[in-house]
């Protein structure tokens, strides 16, 4: 007897995962972020077999499918059936979303099946720029910067980037402050002028699949004195070099010996005549000679 209560028991049990394995409904994404205007999708897949799916938006009844194909839809949702290797497919439309709409979407499959429930939020994203333009600085000169963010929601994510480098997070600081229904920011960034800089604030949300950014350039001022040296610099490297000048043969360093000129006689006059040097006529017939003048 005893026997045969555990038999039934061990078919029990294996009846239950069975069916339970058979009667399955999955729904995704569990998490869905879309932008104020744009379309959410979700996907429900069923597992056995079924009639009747409903979905609720907001605690309201928006849509209703019946098995196998008829799908009776309203305003603004629709559905229609998906390919997928694990059971019955159906994916569901939410049509230029509003954010009247965030909140649980609901599915749900008449039968045993447990109802599976989503999370839809709906963002918008607003605007975004760096106060003042462009900066012309002098070298190792605090600097500041504000972004400014308007009209976003939920308060979105900021952050700077310099020449295209994350900035650490502990040079700038961001305050948000809620304005009806939306949020607005102000950051403002410390950072020291070493040379010139494209500064970038972005912004992101979970829905934006491209983060929205305003950027300005940060120019160092020359520095008059060192721009100075640099020409110096640069002057010096650039000069020619010395010419080499004549040798000057008639020079004579002191504590050296004079030299003594012989006496020429020439068309009556007396002329000297130096070691070393060629008194002879050249071809013009004039002879080369030097003077000397003795006091």
């Amino acid at each position: 007897m005893v026997a045969t209560w555990k038999l039934w028991l061990s078919l029990f049990s294996v009846c239950s995962l069975l069916c339970t394995a058979v009667t399955q409904l999955q729904l995704e994404p569990l998490n869905s972020a879309v932008l104020q205007g744009s379309d959410a999708r979700f996907n429900a897949i069923v597992q056995g077999s079924w009639d009747i799916m409903t979905w609720n938006v907001g605690g309201h009844l928006v849509l209703t499918v019946r098995s196998p194909s008829e799908i009776i839809s309203s305003e603004n949702y629709n559905a229609t059936f998906c390919s997928s290797g694990q059971g019955a497919c159906v994916e569901f439309t939410i049509f230029n979303v509003s954010r009247t709409q965030a909140g649980p979407v609901v599915c749900s499959v008449q039968g045993s099946y447990i109802p599976q429930i989503a999370q839809l939020s709906v963002q918008d994203s607003g605007t975004v720029s760096i106060t003042g333009g462009n900066v012309t600085v002098m070298k190792d000169q605090q600097v500041e910067f504000q972004c400014v963010t308007t009209g976003w929601f939920p308060i979105p994510s900021v952050s700077w980037n310099q020449n295209g480098q994350a900035v650490n997070s502990s040079l700038y600081n961001t305050t948000s402050m809620a304005e009806g229904d939306f949020f607005n920011s102000t950051s403002v960034l410390k950072i020291r002028a070493v040379s010139n800089t494209k500064v970038e604030c972005t912004v992101t949300l979970p829905s934006l699949k491209t983060p929205q950014s305003s950027s300005v350039f940060m120019v160092i001022e020359p520095n008059y004195q060192d721009e100075m040296r640099k020409v110096r610099a640069e002057s010096l490297n650039n000069a020619p070099e010395h010419q080499k000048g004549q040798v000057n043969l008639s020079y004579v360093p002191d504590n050296q010996i004079k030299v003594t000129p012989n006496v020429l006689q020439e068309n009556g006059q007396n002329n000297l005549k130096t070691p070393g040097v060629n008194n002879t006529a050249g071809e013009s017939g004039f002879m080369k000679h030097r003077h000397l003048t003795i006091v």
